[in-house]
């Protein structure tokens, strides 16, 4: 996507600043609009003198009447979407901010194109008492409609907005015109999942300058939007609370719906703040299982009015699997379908945490056929283990942990999921020991994952992932009726330990959790002549396990992104 900034300078009869205001923010080099909110005539005609001097990098826009600064700023986002720009730097023209910053602001949004980036101001003396003081009775009015800190200053006219989502929002929303505009337009944001990024950025007040805060009555339209917005937020109350387990829409980046659909899976942000998920532990532990189960009602809801991306993997996924099983009763496609396959990966990670925390027995899982499993334990050997994000793999580990029936690590992905795995951590803190993260499948990690294996441990490891950094150590399989791409980690993996290699997957069924421990080879040669081939048979068959518990289980597979797309293929697995 193209990053287009300019500079957006709302005025109102600040002739004497203007001037030094426009100049140190042409030394950037990007353009202006200079929104003159129906200035007087002596402001006009130096206005009209800064045009023509900056030529080609000006553009001046007048309105006919004084509306407001808000009315203002919109006018000159809106001209600026019109103009072609894709982001926009608001900034007073009284020369209170400081115009160095505009690079740094510059490159934050680069980074993030989706978020809103706010200055955070740093007073140095000259800031009046009585404006300091009395801007902290707004934050936290603002800090009560979000239901949140994020927003640490919403009165700092120095920020900068993706056009995109600043002139939808706008354009659907009646705001307010005046200097409450600035407040009111965060805490909708905020309402829409929009990232907020902060920088501190110095503001001074000249002791000459000339302010329009009217005392009274900019006051009493705070006052009136603070009221508006409270009882909008109690409107929204269950959102915003289901919001605190859920995620921001933090990382999003102004990307179109095809680039972000076609992003790997561990690209795709963690959903969920650290804070809601350790809201549903607590409730867990006060209020047990059953009342905290309630929630996520709630929260799978939002989740899938908002994951387009979630909603359409699921629904391919669904019509695959009725294709590869026509005879069978499957799952059908659509708004049902996908909100029980998300319900079900909520209640999975509730189970998780409910097991570390101890309030899963060994009577609500039950292996199916225990025989591999005991002999394996009974002879003291270390194997490799390949599940599946299917079911619940966690549950056998918290299990194994509590009763000391085996030595169970698993081998994981955590670069997007570090705030469940901290909660489960904050759950148990035997978690930690039974974990071991990876980012690929190097010399080192081999090295580290013998040790475990000659010292008895079970290694989990999964098969339907790629790491972040083998995306291109793939093999195809058939999968579903189609080619996808298997990760070719963990046969590399088993033929490097050359130890006994397990598949397991934990399902959900009525009468609790199932364990499906079954073996897969005693052991797994590659020989280097024919090490594509063994590949693609060993990925085969897993895939192959793999389609088969997906028949059994449909809702419990949880691969809420396009299993089948590959870096040579769209995002339904079309070359």
């Amino acid at each position: 996507m193209s990053f287009v900034p300019c500079i957006v300078i709302p005025i109102y009869n600040h002739k004497e600043a203007i001037g030094t205001t426009v100049g140190n923010l042409a030394l950037h080099g990007l353009p202006l609009f200079v929104v003159d909110d129906g200035s007087d005539e002596a402001t006009q005609q130096v206005l009209a003198a800064l045009a023509e001097h900056h030529a080609g990098q000006l553009t001046l826009l007048r309105l006919p009447v004084n509306g407001g600064k808000g009315a203002a700023v919109m006018a000159g986002l809106r001209a600026a979407r019109q103009a072609g720009y894709t982001h926009a730097l608001q900034i007073d023209a009284d020369g209170q901010h400081d115009a160095t910053d505009v690079p740094r602001f510059i490159a934050a949004a680069q980074a993030e194109p989706g978020a809103v980036i706010l200055g955070r101001p740093v007073y140095d003396d000259s800031v009046p008492k009585s404006r300091l003081y009395g801007r902290y009775l707004t934050h936290v009015w603002v800090w009560i409609e979000t239901l949140s800190l994020t927003i640490r200053d919403s009165m700092c006219g120095f920020r900068l907005y993706p056009l995109a989502l600043v002139c939808e929002l706008i354009d659907s929303v009646r705001l307010p015109t005046r200097m409450d505009f600035d407040i009111e337009i965060l805490v909708r944001f905020h309402w829409r999942r929009v990232a907020f990024r902060s920088i501190p950025t110095r503001v001074t007040y000249a002791t000459d300058g000339v302010s329009h805060f009217d005392v009274l009555w900019d006051n009493v339209r705070i006052s009136r939007s603070h009221t508006r917005l409270v009882f909008g937020m109690l409107w929204r109350l269950p959102m915003l609370l289901a919001h605190k387990a859920m995620p921001r829409r933090a990382s999003v980046r102004a990307a179109t719906a095809g680039e972000q659909e076609e992003q790997h899976w561990w690209r795709i942000a963690e959903r969920g703040s650290h804070l809601g998920m350790s809201l549903l532990a607590l409730s867990c532990k006060l209020f047990g299982r059953r009342f905290t189960a309630l929630w996520l009602h709630p929260i799978v809801a939002y989740f899938l009015l908002t994951g387009r991306a979630a909603r359409a993997a699921s629904s391919n996924y669904f019509t695959r699997l009725s294709r590869a099983a026509p005879q069978e009763r499957t799952p059908r496609p659509g708004w049902l379908s996908a909100y029980r396959h998300m319900l079900a990966f909520a209640q999975s990670g509730f189970d998780k945490l409910a097991a570390w925390s101890g309030r899963v027995s060994n009577a609500d899982v039950q292996f199916d056929d225990p025989s591999a499993f005991e002999a394996l334990v009974a002879s003291g050997k270390g194997a490799l283990v390949i599940g599946a994000h299917l079911g619940n793999l966690e549950m056998t580990r918290a299990l194994a942990a509590q009763g000391a029936h085996a030595k169970v690590t698993a081998v994981v992905y955590t670069e997007h999921a570090r705030r469940f795995n901290s909660v489960l951590a904050s759950a148990n803190s035997e978690f930690a020991r039974h974990l071991l993260e990876v980012s690929d499948f190097g010399p080192q990690t081999a090295m580290m994952m013998q040790e475990r294996v000659d010292a008895g441990e079970l290694l989990v490891i999964v098969g339907d992932r790629v790491p972040a950094h083998e995306t291109g150590r793939t093999t195809e399989a058939q999968f579903l009726g189609s080619a996808a791409p298997f990760a070719q980690g963990p046969y590399v993996l088993a033929h490097a330990l050359g130890c006994p290699v397990f598949l397991f997957f934990c399902l959900k069924e009525r009468d609790g959790y199932h364990l499906y421990f079954e073996p897969f080879a005693e052991r797994i040669e590659l020989p280097r002549r024919e090490r594509a081939q063994h590949l693609a048979a060993w990925a085969q068959r897993y895939a192959a396990r793999l389609e088969h518990y997906c028949r059994k289980a449909p809702y419990q597979w949880f691969n809420f992104f396009d299993f089948w797309a590959s870096p040579k293929r769209g995002a339904n697995g079309r070359t």
